[in-house]
């Protein structure tokens, strides 16, 4: 798959405990992500965040948070992006949902590579 020189990022914010259906939310989005071929899903876990409810999560010892931000990143070209913002509509019930365009440098794989 090639991604233009042009591209959007949708980046979703939710939290560690969030789930669907019992299994966590981020999976099931890279998941879904995969399932509907767009070029790659990144999830990264916060150490210390906020959101609309001002309560601070926090991956401090002493104030260990059971509920740590989570951000899931998908970039691809506008069409599919679009096209899977229905079903976060569906699954997301608190969070944030944002997207930007970025300009692509580099999309590859090592074909030799499993």
């Amino acid at each position: 798959m090639k991604l233009p020189a042009e591209a959007e990022l949708l980046r979703i914010f939710i939290g560690e405990n969030d789930r669907h259906e019992g299994r966590p939310l981020y999976e099931v989005i890279v998941e879904e992500a995969r399932r509907r071929g767009l070029a790659g899903a990144t999830v990264l876990r916060g150490t210390l965040g906020f959101g609309a409810h001002s309560r601070l999560h926090t991956a401090k010892i002493l104030r260990l948070s059971e509920d740590l931000p989570m951000v899931v990143e998908i970039v691809d070209v506008p069409e599919k992006i679009e096209s899977f913002l229905p079903l976060l509509e569906d699954l997301i019930e608190e969070g944030l949902v944002t997207i930007e365009t970025v300009r692509v440098i580099a999309y590859r794989h090592n074909k030799g590579a499993g």
